[in-house]
This record gives C-alpha cells, sequence and structure tokens, in this order.
C-alpha cells in the first residue's frame, strides 16, 4: 500500500479555522487528520506542501516511519506549524491502519487502559464579564454534563497585574465555586502572560477556592520559571501547549518541574508523539492532561491515546462551534463528564468535503489580551 495523494481543507470555525487532510492510498482505503493552529493558517497550510515530497508513495502503515522522515528531514523540529502538518498526515495514518486491519486506532498503541475519558470544557464562559454572569455561565455548564471548568480570568492583564484586575479574578472565580459547589474541578488558565512573583501571588489569592491547577502561569519558553512557580505554588502546575515535540518536555520532567503535562498531539507532532510524552511523564510519577482546544478529528484523535495512557488524567473540550456537526460525522457520547472511546475502525470520524469547502476559511487577527479572549 502506498500513499499517492492528499488534500487539505481550511475551514472557518468560530474564533479560528479548522485545518483538515484527507490521505489517498493506492488501495482506496483513505484516512484524515488535523492540523489546527490557531492564528496561523496559511503558515499550516503551506508546511503541508513542504512535506509533501516525503509523503507521497510511502506506505501509511509504518506509522513511526512516517513521522521520522518528515520529522528528520525538517530543518526547523520545533515549529508548530510543521508539526501540526506531520501530526495530520501521521493521525490519517494511523485512520488508513486501523481500517486496514478492522479495529479501533487505541489498539494500536497498547489497548484500552482507560474505558472511558474524563473530560474538562473550556469556551462555556464565552461573554461572561461580571461574576453574576461566570456563576450563571457555570451552572448552565454543569447542568448540560461538565464536571470540569476552565477559563482565563485575567483580561488583558500582562506580566503583571493590577488590584483591579486581581478583584475582578478572585470574585468571578468566588461566584463560580459558589455556583458549582465543592465537586466540581475548576482549572484557572493564565495563558504564560505573568512573572513569577505575579503568578506566585495570583496563586495564593486564589487558593482558598481549592483550584485543580493553574495552567501556563509564566512564560512557557523559560523552564527554569516553571519550577520556580511549582516549588512554592499552592496551587497545582499544568504546562505544556507551547512545548513543541517530545525533547521540549525534557527538561521540565526530569527536573519533576510540574504537576500536570499538557503536550497538544497536533502541536507535538501526532498521536504516536503524545503517548511518548505520556510515558516520559508517567516514570516520573507526572499526570498528562492533553491541551486539546482543537477541533473533531483532533478531539478523536486525542481520545485514543488517551484511552491508552495509565498517567492520563483528562482532556481539554472546548464549546466552539455547530459547525463542528456539518463538516465532520462527529458524534461524541459524554456520559458524567466522560467521554467515550469510539470502538470503530481506526478514528471513527470522517470529514464531508463538500461542507468544508462551502465555508472557507478566514484569517483573523490574532487577538489575546484585550480583555475578552
Amino acid at each position: 500500500m502506498k500513499i499517492v495523494d492528499y488534500k487539505t481543507y481550511a475551514v472557518s470555525a468560530s474564533y479560528r479555522n479548522y485545518i483538515f487532510v484527507k490521505v489517498f492510498t493506492d488501495e482506496g482505503v483513505y484516512g484524515v487528520g488535523e492540523a489546527t493552529v490557531e492564528w496561523k493558517t496559511n503558515a499550516t497550510m503551506g508546511a503541508f506542501e513542504d512535506i509533501r515530497p516525503y509523503v507521497i508513495g510511502a506506505d501509511p502503515t509504518r506509522i513511526e516511519r512516517m513521522f521520522l522522515e518528515c520529522f528528520r528531514q525538517t530543518y526547523w523540529h520545533t515549529d508548530p506549524c510543521t508539526l501540526s502538518a506531520i501530526a495530520a498526515i501521521e493521525t490519517a495514518c494511523v485512520d488508513i491502519t486501523g481500517k486496514l486491519y478492522n479495529m479501533p486506532a487505541y489498539q494500536l498503541f497498547g489497548g484500552k487502559v482507560n474505558d472511558r475519558i474524563k473530560v474538562y470544557m473550556n469556551g462555556w464562559a464565552a461573554g461572561a464579564k461580571t461574576p453574576e454572569e461566570f456563576a450563571d455561565a457555570a451552572r448552565a455548564a454543569v447542568e448540560g454534563g461538565a464536571k470540569a471548568l476552565k477559563w482565563d480570568y485575567f483580561g488583558d492583564s500582562w506580566i503583571t497585574i493590577t488590584h483591579e484586575a486581581m478583584d475582578r479574578a478572585v470574585n468571578a472565580l468566588g461566584a463560580i465555586r459558589e455556583a458549582v459547589g465543592p465537586n466540581v474541578d475548576l482549572l484557572i488558565e493564565a495563558h504564560g502572560r505573568f512573572n513569577v512573583h505575579t503568578a506566585l501571588k495570583v496563586a495564593r489569592e486564589l487558593a482558598p477556592f481549592k483550584p485543580f491547577f493553574m495552567e501556563e502561569p509564566v512564560f512557557t519558553d523559560i523552564v527554569q520559571d516553571t519550577i520556580e512557580f511549582h516549588k512554592h505554588s499552592p496551587v497545582p502546575a499544568a504546562v505544556g501547549e507551547r512545548l513543541f515535540g517530545k525533547t521540549m518536555f525534557r527538561e521540565l520532567i526530569d527536573r519533576n518541574g510540574v504537576d500536570y503535562v499538557q503536550p497538544d498531539l497536533l502541536h507535538s507532532g501526532g498521536m504516536s508523539e503524545l503517548k511518548k510524552i505520556g510515558a516520559m511523564a508517567e516514570v516520573h510519577s507526572i499526570q498528562i492532561a492533553p491541551h486539546n482546544p482543537n477541533g473533531p478529528i483532533a478531539t478523536a484523535a486525542a481520545a485514543h491515546v488517551c484511552a491508552t495512557l495509565p498517567n492520563f488524567e483528562s482532556l481539554e473540550m472546548i464549546k466552539d462551534t455547530p459547525r463542528r456537526a456539518v463538516v465532520t460525522n462527529e458524534k461524541l457520547v459524554i456520559e458524567d463528564g466522560y467521554l467515550l472511546v469510539s470502538d470503530a475502525p481506526g478514528l471513527g470520524i470522517d470529514i464531508d468535503t463538500e461542507a468544508c469547502e462551502r465555508y472557507p476559511a478566514k484569517v483573523k487577527p490574532q487577538n489575546m489580551f484585550s480583555g475578552g479572549f
């Protein structure tokens, strides 16, 4: 079996674009993958063409070799756009192989350790400004089945935080905790915006509300700062969405500098790389909670890998756009805060290429720290 071609689709979806790929073989079996990178649509679409010479003619069932060939021929090894394009091709190869051997993707990674996947919700409080609005949104999310909620409470704060902004964050989190009670996990998103001193100050102020973790509390490209935060914070630290590939996780894990690692399956290079990062963390007794504010194919792929990880904690899911169910046949089954993993051959999901073409990508400016992200 050989790969004879692939086609990419950039689809407008809420605040960013989904990027899908469909990989074709000479035996008629095809697979699908995803390479969504927020605000980097053009660069990622170009990356697919950069790796084409290493993909066409390759055997899709040699999944590890597919990743290796694309990765080693790429001069920039920590580029999220290229890694995400490689991940999409690798995921499609997993999909093809699962279909060929009539087995779900998780069987290719050792089989299930976890029969169901704990998820936490992002995007549930879009538009909320006041503590009352946050509380109402949290109640609605929990009534809808959510058991864990994450959001960014810090508006346009950058490096430091004003007393006013701190009070807003404290009041919002307090209102949410009161609204949902003690048994719902609340996760704090900081988007790597604070210096160590400020991040620790924020963590101490929020600690009475028992946050499950604080995500990216400091600049993630300075490993020592994360280690310092982890050493002194009363709130557990979670980091990893902007560490690209397994090598960028090595120092953080080796120095036991974090409580939860959060690799993004796409930006880390694919399903096999996510599995390897999970194993690296496991030997240090560190839990893994993959970053996943991504589209439906990435969610399916991450769920299959998470099902096989002994140290799996939870998987991020985002409430973004109803278009997910239009451009794919995604059928998520979530029961009591847990996602059930498909037992269909391969990934168990497909794209509607005609629907994808009806919603062409819209390139929008990145605007994370405007106060309304």
